[in-house]
């Protein structure tokens, strides 16, 4: 079917409501839109760029860390939640109590993208592992009583209530076979649909059944990317389109509300590139600076610290996983006295590496600030 054609569904008489029950996506889509395949092609020269350096870099699994910290702060904070990318990295006895339903959200947030990236190896992109991805999201946090881990089997809406509703997603009756339908076209091989067209049309659906009680928007940005390690596309999952969506975030939800509304699948497809070409170039940087600041600190740097040295690569691989630490924390770590702890933290200090920013005297935190500030840019 040619997306010009594309007829996003109908709205359905329920008792006091009508709900919108989408039309079904498994089908061979056709694009004939040439700026859509320009777009296309730029969005799948630059994931390889971005493919290759994810490849390229040693110890890559450390940067990874802190691009799933920062996307799981910023998937959350277009759902509401008020945590930084500070927060994010301390311990929740070191979150103030009134941000700790916030910062344990974000927490969920980050062992849900770890665990359902590890489950790739087990099981494909799937209802499954959507709905056990979505039990690890909602675990002991303020969703904890929207069934996870389940469909769900009453009505939502997006609005203050039911009778006031910006969008009212499909029947609960409908939920199965529409996500039925779903899971069969991101995972049928014999579709000849480019990939990112494929995940950009999943995306919208998801968001459109809307199949949970809580987490929707988490999951369905999550499910992109997902999909592209699941299908090769990516080698590590090093792209999170939330930072761009919460940028634009107006413009995302006016875009899918717009697919609904006028059957513009296109323009939905046009946004949904533009994201991908965005946020791989933002990744790539990323990855530059990084490069260069690993190389700065290693051939310039760390050479000052004579015999130290050897002890110096080991704090700076411990910075790369987490740029914020305490001495305790490198007690721990590195199995070393807190004296040579305290030595190695002042000597980093004087190199220009760390920032001590609590001004105490004891219980000192420092921060990688160089590096950290390289995925805090626009905090």
């Amino acid at each position: 079917m040619n997306i010009k054609d594309f007829k996003a569904g109908k709205y359905v008489k329920q008792i006091e409501y009508y709900s919108f029950l989408p039309e079904k996506i498994l089908k061979e889509w056709i694009i004939s839109s040439p700026k859509i395949n320009h777009l296309l092609s730029e969005a799948n020269r630059l994931l390889g760029e971005l493919n290759a350096f994810s490849q390229l870099i040693p110890d890559v699994d450390f940067f990874i860390k802190m691009h799933i910290s920062k996307e799981a702060i910023t998937s959350s904070k277009i759902e509401g939640t008020k945590t930084n990318m500070e927060e994010a990295l301390l311990k929740e006895d070191e979150i103030n109590p009134e941000r700790r339903d916030d910062w344990n959200e974000v927490q969920n947030y980050i062992k849900a993208i770890n665990y359902s990236i590890s489950e790739l190896d087990k099981l494909p992109l799937s209802n499954r592992l959507l709905k056990n991805t979505h039990k690890v999201l909602l675990e002991s946090v303020r969703g904890k009583h929207k069934l996870p881990g389940e469909f769900r089997k009453s009505q939502n809406w997006i609005g203050a209530t039911l009778k006031d509703a910006i969008f009212i997603p499909p029947h609960h009756n409908d939920v199965p076979d529409l996500m039925s339908d779903l899971e069969k076209f991101l995972n049928n091989n014999e579709l000849y649909v480019p990939h990112l067209i494929k995940i950009a049309i999943a995306h919208y659906q998801f968001e459109t059944i809307h199949p949970f009680l809580d987490g929707n928007g988490r999951l369905g940005r999550l499910m992109i990317t997902l999909y592209l390690v699941s299908n090769d596309i990516l080698k590590k999952p090093a792209l999170y389109l939330s930072d761009f969506f919460e940028k634009h975030r107006n413009y995302y939800y006016d875009n899918l509300m717009q697919v609904r509304l006028t059957d513009d699948l296109e323009q939905w497809i046009t946004f949904f590139l533009v994201g991908v070409i965005e946020t791989s170039k933002s990744s790539i940087q990323v990855f530059k600076d990084i490069i260069e600041l690993k190389a700065n600190i290693e051939n310039k740097k760390l050479p000052k610290l004579g015999s130290k040295t050897e002890k110096g690569i080991q704090l700076l691989k411990i910075l790369f996983q987490n740029p914020i630490i305490t001495a305790n924390q490198l007690v721990n770590e590195m199995k070393i006295a807190h004296s040579t702890a305290n030595r190695l933290l002042a000597d980093f200090e004087k190199l220009g590496i760390l920032d001590e920013y609590t001004g105490f005297k004891r219980n000192r935190k420092f921060i990688f600030k160089e590096y950290f500030e390289i995925f805090n840019r626009n905090e």
